[in-house]
């Protein structure tokens, strides 16, 4: 199993910024991508940005030029650098990772962030 915990939510005014982190353990091998999927209250989650162990990511077009995601492989990290936050962003945030050679997909508990005035 791979355990995923996220830390870095809160409470933002907008236009601020957060830094979300995710940390891995457990049987992380051939643990090929990691992303940040979100869930807004009464919405389906959906995605937000992956990450792959050569380094490509892609980003959902709503957060593109305003979120940035980065990996520590060394220390089996993922972190989630948000800026321009607007209410809209206001969601759980939940840290996913994905074994391509068994198609095996783990998932955080998540953590709140709250775009508010």
């Amino acid at each position: 199993q791979v355990q995923l915990v996220e830390s870095g939510g809160g409470l933002v005014q907008p236009g601020g910024s957060l830094r979300l982190s995710c940390a891995a353990s457990g049987r992380i091998f051939n643990i090929n991508v990691m992303g940040w999927y979100r869930q807004a209250p009464g919405k389906e989650r959906e995605f937000v940005t992956v990450i792959t162990n050569s380094g490509s990511t892609n980003y959902a077009d709503s957060v593109k030029g305003r979120f940035t995601i980065s990996s520590d492989n060394t220390k089996n990290m993922v972190y989630l650098q948000m800026n321009s936050l607007k209410p809209e962003d206001t969601a759980v945030y939940f840290c996913y990772a994905h074994r391509p050679l068994s198609d095996d997909h783990y998932w955080g508990k998540g953590t709140l962030v709250t775009v508010s005035s």
